[in-house]
């Protein structure tokens, strides 16, 4: 069932109501215009784009009131007030191209913060870039975008998907579940394409033996798996592989549990863990699956992470997932660069230039944990993650994740002076996994 959110406009703007302005001069000097992009309709919006929407709106609201903890708890960014546009994702490249034009050249934002499709990614980066505007990806999971290009001006305050897979085959290694075999089931686009790739040499390196099978590509927003869960019934295996999100996943198991494949085969799944509320005890007991990130069931415990739990799951009636806390992170970094580069500006609202030399080779805290921006020349992040299996629990009537492991940035990410896939083929020289 969609939340209520769902049903907003696919463009609306939200307007501080303390904003008091006689001139559009006044007003330019006292608001931060952000564009916030994500899925607000289609197969990725109830478990991924809304709730994103809804962390964003959360933290909008604090910081406008000065009622976020240290060192975030000034009015605003630096005292401008924040003025948020939110933009459905949904549509296609393309559209998404002709959306991010609209959001600075019509709306005149200061800056845009979205995508989760690493389609969309893809194709806006180059154009903020031609545009010289500030841009920051907050989800989205290729490689391919710092490792195939370099920005001035677009940056990237998630880690990309190579640690998700690193992880998860850490994982099984450091608890010795055997694995002869193994099926994978993907999206036929960068995100599964280089997921799937990810696994199987990460898996290579760790389980030099096991052998691929089944390598399934079913297009984006599929919805009907039957074919492919046939395929993996057919020719069992021990694992199955999957970086399936969104409405896909959720149809996914919904459609597989039943048949038995978690019983048959150990699903993991590299991004899982946003359709836990949804699903609830219909995710079958001990599945592995990460969050791309130490996220939600899985993050540490902080001051920061109790505030920013309690915060979400007051206002929207559930905790947070992945999504959210990725935006989380992308806000708090943006506001960290907006007051660093306000205080090396004379107080003034700063240009895109100076916001990018603010958020360059960069690092704050999230309620993830330490983000460092240390790939992609300085505009791309690290950060740890996690693993672990779930657990319905009656009582509760929610789903638990339990026997959770977190994996240092340095572990699971490559290093600064090599692409993920030859880090992955030379064996992950200079991780630091202790």
């Amino acid at each position: 069932m969609m939340t209520p959110q769902s049903k907003m406009p696919w463009r609306t703007v939200a307007v501080a109501a303390a904003l008091a302005v006689t001139s559009f001069s006044a007003m330019a000097q006292e608001t931060f215009k952000v564009g916030v992009v994500s899925f607000l309709s289609g197969q990725a919006a109830e478990s991924f784009g809304i709730p994103a929407v809804n962390g964003a709106k959360v933290l909008v609201d604090a910081f406008n009131k000065g009622q976020a903890p240290a060192p975030y708890n000034k009015k605003g960014f630096g005292g401008l007030t924040i003025e948020p546009i939110y933009v459905d994702e949904n549509g296609g490249a393309t559209k998404q191209v002709q959306e991010l034009r609209n959001l600075y050249d019509r709306d005149k934002v200061d800056a845009v913060v979205g995508y989760v499709g690493s389609g969309d990614c893809l194709a806006v980066a180059p154009v903020a870039e031609e545009m010289k505007k500030f841009l920051i990806l907050y989800d989205c999971g290729t490689p391919r975008i710092f490792e195939d290009g370099k920005y001035n001006y677009v940056f990237r305050t998630a880690a990309h998907a190579t640690m998700d897979n690193v992880a998860l085959a850490r994982y099984l290694k450091s608890r010795n579940i055997p694995v002869k075999t193994f099926n994978m089931i993907n999206q036929d686009y960068a995100w599964g394409q280089d997921s799937r790739k990810d696994f199987i040499f990460s898996m290579e390196k760790l389980y030099p033996d096991a052998k691929p099978g089944e390598d399934l590509l079913p297009k984006f927003g599929a919805g009907q798996y039957g074919t492919e869960i046939s395929a993996l019934m057919s020719k069992p295996a021990d694992l199955v592989h999957s970086s399936l999100w969104g409405g896909d996943l959720q149809a996914f198991i919904m459609q597989s549990a039943p048949r038995g494949l978690f019983k048959r085969s150990q699903v993991v799944l590299s991004a899982g863990d946003h359709v836990l509320p949804t699903l609830g005890e219909k995710v079958p007991d001990g599945t592995i699956l990460g969050a791309r990130g130490a996220y939600g069931l899985m993050a540490p415990k902080s001051a920061l992470n109790d505030w920013w739990w309690e915060s979400y799951q007051k206002a929207n009636n559930v905790y947070p997932v992945q999504a959210p806390y990725r935006m989380a992170q992308a806000l708090l970094g943006l506001k960290l660069a907006v007051e660093k580069a306000m205080a090396a500006n004379g107080g003034k609202k700063p240009t895109a230039e100076q916001l990018a030399a603010a958020l360059k080779n960069s690092e704050w805290d999230s309620p993830a944990g330490k983000i460092r921006m240390t790939l992609g020349g300085g505009n791309q992040a690290v950060q740890e993650t996690a693993i672990g299996r779930t657990r319905w629990d009656a009582a509760k009537k929610m789903v638990m994740i339990d026997d959770i492991q977190r994996f240092p940035a340095d572990c699971v990410n490559p290093p600064a002076n090599m692409k993920s896939d030859d880090w992955l083929k030379a064996g992950f020289p200079g991780a630091k996994c202790n």
